[in-house]
């Protein structure tokens, strides 16, 4: 679904992006002449009563942000959850996109899959978005596109290997889950998503993808985005076991907005979409 207008003097250079998921939202507004994200918000969910209706949480909050009732040339809506994989497009058909997923997560018939074509990697991003989401922004912001969230967050990791033949691991840090991406010059080695309990149960998963891949703890690099700081006992944990560790150099994405650096490193995937 896409917004189109071709009558320039009608535009006003505005573009709103909003990242979903079942837990809140987060949205940004940018500046499209000047390339600047003007403004930032992010929404949480009481999701305590079980009997409400994740339309009625977005309809709150929609009423309580009149951000997201302006016009915009251009609206962008990205699904996060851990429902996505990635397949390269010489083994990609669109007649069976459920079987991708099938080994990764529970689907059933009545899902609806679909997928975001990346053309730069020859590879298909496929996955289960938000229906019923996006049905109520059809209603309430008009037309737009989607993607998932680790369409944008691999696509940009790739961009960012570059002429690097190193081997490099990636991981985008959220509250109940995490994604492992490793990276070498362009090309995607690995791409998973892991839900945790503990600290102990994220150095694994580290320590056991390294192992598959051949990476040496002692001399891999290890890149850290999301919502990890250095006084967590998670980004502990890793640094006890992982040489050399850091967190991914956000300072190009600040240069378009005023947002502190852990609040670029958290909404990465948002304030690139």
């Amino acid at each position: 679904m896409s917004l189109h207008n071709t009558n320039i003097t009608s535009k006003n250079y505005k573009k709103l992006s909003i990242q979903v998921s079942l837990t809140g939202f987060s949205f940004c507004c940018f500046d499209t002449l000047n390339n600047i994200i003007t403004t930032f918000r992010e929404i949480q969910f009481d999701t305590s009563n079980k009997a409400v209706k994740i339309e009625d949480l977005y309809a709150q909050a929609f009423k309580s942000h009149p951000e997201l009732k302006e016009t915009y040339d251009e609206v962008m809506v990205v699904h996060s959850n851990n429902l996505s994989s990635f397949v390269p497009t010489a083994l990609f058909d669109e007649n069976y996109l459920g079987s991708y997923l099938q080994y990764t997560t529970k689907v059933f018939e009545t899902d609806f899959f679909t997928f975001d074509y990346i053309p730069n990697y020859q590879m298909n991003s496929v996955y289960i978005p938000y229906v019923n989401i996006n049905n109520f922004l059809i209603d309430n912001v008009g037309s737009f596109d989607y993607k998932h969230a680790n369409s944008i967050l691999v696509e940009k990791i790739l961009d960012n290997s570059r002429n690097n033949d190193d081997k490099k691991m990636v991981i985008n840090f959220n509250p109940g889950n995490f994604e492992i991406i490793v990276v070498q010059n362009q090309k995607l080695l690995l791409f998973n998503s892991f839900e945790y309990n503990n600290p102990e149960d994220f150095i694994y998963y580290i320590l056991f993808t390294a192992e598959q891949l051949s990476l040496n703890p002692e001399s891999f690099q290890l890149e850290l985005l999301g919502t990890i700081t250095e006084k967590d006992p998670f980004y502990a944990i890793a640094y006890k076991y992982v040489r050399h560790i850091s967190f991914m150099d956000v300072s190009a994405l600040q240069e378009r907005n005023s947002f502190t650096t852990a609040q670029n490193q958290k909404h990465y995937i948002l304030f690139q979409s």
